[in-house]
């Protein structure tokens, strides 16, 4: 059961009686536990609630629209505590954060029930088979899954779960009742790319559900003290990563009309290679693991600065200056939309500054894990122009503070300049450049 926090007035909850502290048992005979059991049985319009309230059972019908929202509130969105994660990732970033941030950094959540709200990626291992028959009764779907290798005894080891290789059972289940399935192989050299990739990569194609999976190196900082003994994925390494994968996807596209498999745009970065061209990401599925993320990037900037010079005066922005801080990986991509744009707008000028990550180690190089003191100390003395701009990626999701804690407000008392933080797209950051909105733009 749950408990009701409120009741939203004029909802059909609150017509029908049900009050601040009430325990909800049941509705339409099925338990509530959690917010997937509250949001997916009170979808009906009509809904026999079983409650507590004090000692007294209570049964009720609410009567609403069909998917009108039901009225109760509750403590939090899940309604019950979020899962933590059982393992003990040979790879885990989250063990190389460095001692002194706040807690929620340190916290490992691996919930399915966040795979489905939130796109979060889950490992199996905190499942139950009463979990999976849910799975499959609410149709949840898509599921992410962190599967890393389909070889149960080298997941064992590089998870440190000797149930790890067991729960890949849950996959073909999954796949043989239509749940879609989007899957992550965070690679480590040598432990679970080369065959076992190629190993990985059979198995996983022979699920029916099986849209698509994404393969990321494992991200390595200074702080790692007494873990298992990993380092950054060389640029020989990358290759090999990306013509396996390669080679494999051009099977999926001939067999189902897609690649399937991708490797992460930072393969291709240490790989020395340029990204793959757009109609090689079959509509960008894995984007929010950083594949074909700096291709989308370029592409919709190279579209908007079209649209925008036709609209804005060549000369419009003489004396504009600002500079695009971002993490060394994105620096090279960075500079050239700047380049882009300078040769679009006569007098503009943007320049892209790279910061060195001390914080975490100079071996992270992603703009999403630079951190306000990195920022201050790459950037403090230098003429900046009128602004600096930052991806929103350096901002933790809260969106006023970097990961070490220090505020926008600090960053720009400390630069004596405005630090502006620019939405995730290509169009976004073309706007921040030229201090411009989308209502400049309407024609």
């Amino acid at each position: 059961m749950v408990t009701v926090k409120s009741v939203e007035k004029g909802s059909p909850a609150f017509k029908a009686g049900i009050k601040a502290d009430d325990k909800l048992i049941s509705v339409n005979g099925s338990a509530i536990n959690d917010g997937l059991d509250y949001y997916f049985y009170t979808a009906d319009p009509v809904l026999r609630v079983v409650l507590l309230r004090g000692a007294e059972e209570i049964s009720l019908t609410v009567r609403k629209q069909p998917y009108e929202a039901f009225g109760a509130e509750f403590e939090t969105y899940l309604i019950d505590k979020q899962k933590s994660c059982r393992n003990n990732c040979i790879f885990c970033f989250i063990d190389q954060n460095p001692k002194g941030m706040r807690e929620t950094v340190y916290f490992k959540d691996d919930d399915e029930r966040m795979s489905f709200l939130h796109g979060n990626y889950v490992t199996m291992t905190n499942l139950k088979d009463s979990d999976i028959e849910r799975i499959i009764k609410m149709r949840i779907t898509p599921l992410n899954v962190s599967v890393h290798t389909m070889n149960p005894a080298l997941r064992c080891k590089m998870m440190g779960n000797r149930f790890a290789g067991d729960v890949l059972r849950y996959l073909t289940e999954l796949s043989e009742h239509g749940i879609a399935i989007n899957a992550q192989l965070v690679l480590c050299e040598g432990i679970n790319d080369g065959a076992e990739l190629v190993y990985s990569m059979e198995k996983l194609y022979e699920l029916k559900s099986l849209q698509s999976v994404s393969a990321v190196p494992v991200g390595v900082t200074a702080h790692r003290e007494g873990l298992y003994p990993l380092k950054p994925y060389t640029k020989e390494g990358a290759l090999r990563v990306i013509e396996d994968i390669k080679a494999f996807s051009e099977k999926c596209l001939s067999e189902r009309g897609a690649r399937m498999f991708y490797a992460s745009d930072e393969f291709y970065l240490t790989a020395g290679l340029p990204i793959p061209e757009e109609d090689e990401y079959d509509g960008y599925p894995q984007l929010e693991n950083g594949v074909g993320m700096l291709r989308n990037h370029l592409e919709e900037f190279r579209a908007e600065l079209d649209y925008a010079a036709d609209i804005l005066p060549a000369d419009g922005f003489k004396g504009r200056r600002v500079t695009v801080a971002t993490g060394y990986a994105a620096f090279e991509h960075i500079r050239a939309l700047a380049a882009m744009a300078e040769d679009r707008f006569v007098g503009f000028k943007c320049e892209a500054c790279p910061v060195r990550n001390d914080f975490f180690g100079d071996t992270v190089t992603v703009s999403g894990l630079v951190t306000g003191g990195d920022l201050i100390k790459t950037l403090a003395g230098r003429d900046l122009g009128q602004e600096v701009l930052i991806p929103c990626n350096m901002l933790r999701h809260e969106g006023d503070l970097f990961l070490d804690g220090v505020s926008l407000k600090e960053a720009e008392d400390a630069l004596g300049v405005p630090v502006t933080v620019v939405d995730a797209g290509g169009a976004d950051l073309l706007h921040a450049m030229l201090g411009v909105n989308e209502e400049d733009l309407e024609i």
